[in-house]
């Protein structure tokens, strides 16, 4: 237990790696069974011979579900609507999920370009999603909010050479593949630092869903970015930010890495049948 202010901003998040068991019974277990799970996703995905017919409409529904959880709404058909149609007729909420699909697809071609991410390449990818607010926060006053009370739930870390501090140690910490933790457990950490870090005056949610899964295809887990757990947060989104808070306020580690670890064998799961479905019509109709 620590002694977070949710009014002060926590200017005290500790660096990577946290201190936690990850040798825990209950961990060790979800984990394997999310890892057989996202094997077979990726080994389903490998059968597809068009990787541009698999990744579009995953991304797309990717977009939908990842902007729901920031209550913007739009629907699949829109999200499609708005890659072909001029950007002076797009609604504000076809604007937010084009702009998604971009970032991701951006951080997938850096990741296969370079096999790294950086700094910059968060701020870029996050640039994609908030044009009109690009970049590291540099004036203080952001805080998290329950919108229905007003009550003050997070402060995150102020100062922008704080800020890039944190950046540096989750950058360090994302791109080291020579520890021995599992990837998938890395990757819970990795979302809930980043949130904590908040280092962006808008988009950071969807910043941080985003690189869960261009971690993924970095340390070679998926070939190509289709395992998105915007679907399952969305089913379970009071349980994602009650246990984003107990990390922070009781170092509750194990239930936030079993919750993003089942959200991994969910989606798993269910993408999975997707690309079977999308594999189905493509030998229908010989695409």
């Amino acid at each position: 237990m620590n002694n977070f202010n949710p009014e002060q901003p926590y200017n005290t998040l500790p660096l990577l790696p946290p201190s936690f068991n990850l040798d825990d019974v209950e961990i060790l277990k979800k984990v394997n069974k999310a890892n057989i799970a996202l094997a077979r996703l990726s080994g389903e995905a490998k059968s597809i011979p068009n990787r541009h017919i698999l990744i579009e409409p995953l991304s797309f529904r990717e977009a939908v579900a990842s902007s729901e959880i920031e209550n913007i709404h739009t629907t699949f058909n829109d999200a499609i609507q708005a890659t072909y149609i001029d950007e002076s007729e797009l609604k504000i909420e076809q604007k937010e999920t084009r702009n998604y699909r971009e970032a991701l697809l951006k951080g997938y071609r850096l990741i296969i370009e370079q096999d790294f991410l950086n700094t910059n390449s968060f701020i870029t990818i996050q640039s994609i999603l908030e044009p009109t607010k690009p970049g590291i926060r540099k004036i203080p006053g952001t805080k998290i909010q329950n919108k229905s009370t007003g009550e003050i739930l997070f402060t995150p870390p102020e100062g922008e050479d704080l800020i890039r501090k944190l950046l540096k140690n989750f950058e360090h910490y994302f791109n080291n593949t020579e520890d021995e933790i599992d990837p998938l457990i890395k990757m819970a950490v990795m979302h809930y630092q980043f949130e904590a870090i908040h280092p962006f005056l808008d988009g950071n949610g969807r910043t941080g869903r985003i690189l869960m899964v261009l971690y993924l295809c970095m340390v070679k887990r998926l070939e190509l970015p289709i395992l998105f757990i915007s679907g399952y947060i969305n089913q379970h989104k009071n349980d994602y930010y009650r246990l984003l808070r107990e990390v922070t306020h009781k170092e509750n580690w194990k239930e936030w890495v079993i919750y993003i670890l089942n959200a991994v064998e969910s989606q798993s799961n269910a993408t999975t049948k997707s690309v079977i479905g999308i594999r189905e019509l493509i030998h229908k109709y010989r695409l």
